[in-house]
């Protein structure tokens, strides 16, 4: 058995809990979260879409989606929209204030992850990116294609 600094899976985390520090650090002046800009992100990219929707995309619970919403919805930066025929359905959609926003957030999430590759040459960022992606594809039981589907960072 590897030791546990030998295991892949446990580096990964270890990035992972890396970027994520630094993100939360670099969104902080803008007045997000690392998850709040997931979920910003995903309306950005989706939008208008159920909380449900926008909590499979952001890689939350739709429980924790709803605390985020909350908060973003009394920043002025999401708002509530009819969702068509069903008056039942509500979609959620960026503000003109969230797209400000979230267009800082994108210029320091950028810096972040530059900081995070620096060092990488481009051939081996995009390796990395596609074994991360292959991973991801194996655990969730898809086979791996050409594409995967946007990039969620």
């Amino acid at each position: 058995m590897a030791r546990t600094d030998e295991r892949v899976g446990y580096a990964l985390k270890q990035a992972q809990q890396a970027l994520r520090i630094a993100m939360d650090a670099a969104l902080r002046p803008h007045g997000l979260t690392t998850a709040q800009y997931a979920a910003l992100t995903a309306l950005e990219t989706g939008g208008p879409i159920s909380g449900a929707e926008l909590a499979r995309r952001a890689f939350v619970t739709p429980q924790t989606m709803t605390d985020i919403v909350a908060k973003l919805e009394a920043a002025g930066l999401v708002a509530r929209r009819p969702g068509g025929d069903d008056r039942r359905v509500v979609r959620l959609a960026l503000t003109d204030i969230g797209r400000t926003r979230l267009a800082a957030a994108h210029v320091v999430v950028n810096e972040v992850e530059a900081r995070m590759l620096r060092g990488f040459e481009a051939p081996e960022r995009d390796r990395l990116r596609d074994a991360l992606r292959r991973c991801a594809q194996a655990l969730a039981g898809s086979e791996p294609g050409p594409e995967s589907g946007p990039d969620p960072g």
